[in-house]
């Protein structure tokens, strides 16, 4: 069976939660809800009326004999007048109704939507790395949709029934006391029994097989993102095999929630033809014992197939409901998920004069983890000082960089930047201070210019330029077909390693931030490409404050000082010279390890 790896989804929102929060949107918008409620009140309630003008229209028939031929014609050409206008109203009130109810939902669904990215942006880099993207888009665009089908759902059917039902049994009962009472807890039993299967019964299988859908999208995204690895071990069959595995849990798990919609609508259908059983029965008695003319049976009989129309369709309706609503409680769960990393209150722009950072008595656990990596670590890096970060695999130099960019908050102590907490400053103006070049750099499925830019909203071609040129980038550049335009593909999948990281260092250039952070940026790079980066490295260095995470040791030798970590401590301190000089030191194990195998390159 195929290891599914994805985060499993949140909790599902209770069903009143996910009205609540759809009713607080809703409200903000008070006009088109008023034109709505307005308009559906309107045609239902004309409809309310019809069998009532339709019953003396039958009676001023009957009584043609009596009354006389003309006046019969005259009592029923104003009846069918009448009726005519009821239609009139209907048509008038459902399409202004109609109207805002679209105007309403695009609102929602596109506030929705933006809220809930907006959300997703801000979430902790750990709920990103348990995340599938794929998994996290589908949870957002399935709920934007089910707004629409929830309003159409409530507004469109569910209000015009319920405004139905309540005339149906004031009209009657105010004629006939015990048909008034007869359709209002015939009604009510239908509705409640609908209520409970669809809430109760239904809706938890749904919600598992939503669940099973948002897996099945993001595996489909994970093994498309992966296609290059998937070709490199020609694994198409076992990723086939995969989502196959996938498609089974998923085709089972939805089997049962429409088994059980079926089930629940074929309930429905036995309420709704003994409600109607007693209902044409009652009217059949009070005709016989004459308390009811054949208009009033007319009346009653349109009244009940009106009733039982808007009846019929309540069940359909509440079925959609709870679909809608499954579909929106992932959406509306991301809202209720914290942040992991919050702006603190009254949390200050950040202003960086000099660039110096401190690590005072920082201690500092992954969450889940028992033993914290860093144990009460204090180091100091000077302002405009170059720093080299060198040590084994998980020895916490990554860590390092994540916490002065709060990507993490330290579990006690504290991390300043030119005196003030970074806790204390707002998370986009600390990270508008920090330049990034990651050891894998993600480019968008944007032009070289805009991926170049986005180091710097509003850059000018000129100065885009300029930074490929201290980037060593823009020879490359321009020997493509469309030079600064062209499209790089989905995370950069079109250009090479080497190409990858000079865009991103051009990046770095243009966002001129006077901390520099180099993530192991040459580890992977044949030697043309890793000079070419170097040499751009050194420009960039220059005037900033600069933390560099070393694979290669070469690239930390000018380094002002380097740290060797082990374990989350800094174990040993100085320049490149002193520390190949110690004898039994770390660094001097790794430097020469690196020298006897130079192929291999491998610090961590």
């Amino acid at each position: 069976m195929p290891i599914v790896t994805a985060q499993t989804p949140r909790r599902a929102e209770p069903f009143r939660a996910v009205l609540a929060f759809l009713a607080r949107r809703t409200l903000r918008h008070p006009l088109l809800l008023a034109a709505v409620l307005a308009g559906m009140l309107l045609a239902t309630l004309a409809d309310v009326l019809v069998p009532l003008y339709a019953g003396r229209l039958v009676d001023a028939l009957a009584q043609a004999d009596e009354a006389g031929r003309e006046v019969a014609l005259g009592e029923a050409l104003r009846a069918l007048g009448m009726l005519a206008l009821l239609g009139l109203a209907v048509l008038g009130g459902r399409t202004g109704a109609i109207l805002a109810i679209i105007a309403l939902s695009l609102r929602l669904m596109s506030a929705a939507g933006a809220e809930a990215f907006q959300r997703v942006q801000r979430f902790s880099a750990d709920w990103h790395a348990n995340s599938f993207a794929g998994s996290t888009v589908r949870r957002i665009s399935r709920g934007m949709w089910a707004i629409d089908t929830v309003n159409d759902t409530i507004l469109i059917a569910l209000l015009p029934s319920a405004i139905m039902l309540l005339g149906a049994t004031l009209l009657l009962g105010w004629r006939w006391p015990l048909m008034g009472a007869l359709v209002a807890a015939g009604g009510l039993i239908y509705v409640a029994q609908t209520v409970f299967l669809s809430l109760r019964w239904v809706a938890p299988a749904a919600r598992l097989s939503n669940a099973w859908d948002t897996r099945l999208g993001g595996a489909m995204a994970d093994a498309v993102g992966a296609n290059a690895v998937v070709k490199a071990f020609g694994a198409e069959a076992r990723e086939d095999a995969r989502l196959g595995w996938l498609l089974g849990k998923w085709r089972r798990r939805t089997a049962r929630s429409w088994h059980r919609g079926t089930a629940s609508e074929a309930a429905q259908i036995v309420t709704l033809t003994l409600l109607r059983t007693a209902i044409i029965g009652a009217a059949l008695w009070l005709w016989w014992r004459g308390e009811a003319s054949a208009g009033d049976l007319t009346t009653v009989l349109t009244m009940f197939f009106l009733v039982q129309g808007y009846l019929r369709d309540v069940g359909y309706h509440i079925s959609n409901l709870q679909r809608g609503v499954n579909e929106m409680e992932e959406m509306v769960a991301l809202h209720a998920t914290p942040l992991g990393v919050e702006d603190a209150p009254g949390a200050r722009p950040l202003t960086v004069t000099g660039g110096a950072i401190a690590f005072e008595h920082v201690t500092f656990r992954y969450g889940g983890h028992a033993v914290p990596l860093y144990q009460d670590l204090t180091l100091r890096i000077r302002a405009g000082e170059s720093i080299g970060l060198v040590g084994p695999s998980g020895s916490g130099k990554t860590t390092l960089v994540k916490l002065i960019q709060r990507l993490h908050d330290v579990t006690t102590g504290r991390i300043s930047i030119d005196g003030q907490d970074v806790r204390g400053a707002t998370q986009a103006s600390l990270r508008a201070q920090i330049a990034i070049v990651q050891q894998e750099p993600v480019l968008f499925h944007r032009s070289i210019g805009e991926n170049i830019a986005y180091g710097r909203p509003g850059a000018t071609m000129a100065e885009i330029r300029r930074a490929a040129v201290l980037a060593n980038a823009d020879d490359f550049i321009q020997r493509l077909p469309r030079g600064y335009g062209t499209l790089v593909g989905e995370r950069g999948v079109k250009l090479s390693g080497g190409e990858r990281q000079r865009v991103a260092l051009a990046r770095a250039f243009l966002a001129d931030a006077p901390i520099l952070i180099l993530d192991e940026a040459t580890s992977a790079l044949d030697s043309e490409s890793e000079a070419a980066i170097q040499e751009a490295m050194g420009r960039l260095l220059r005037g900033r404050t600069a933390i560099v995470i070393a694979h290669r040791l070469s690239t930390v030798r000018a380094m002002d000082r380097i740290l060797v970590f082990d374990r989350g401590r800094v174990v040993e301190e100085g320049s490149h010279a002193a520390l190949v000089a110690r004898p039994g030191g770390l660094y001097r194990r790794l430097f020469e390890r690196q020298a006897s195998a130079p192929m291999v390159g491998a610090a961590e």
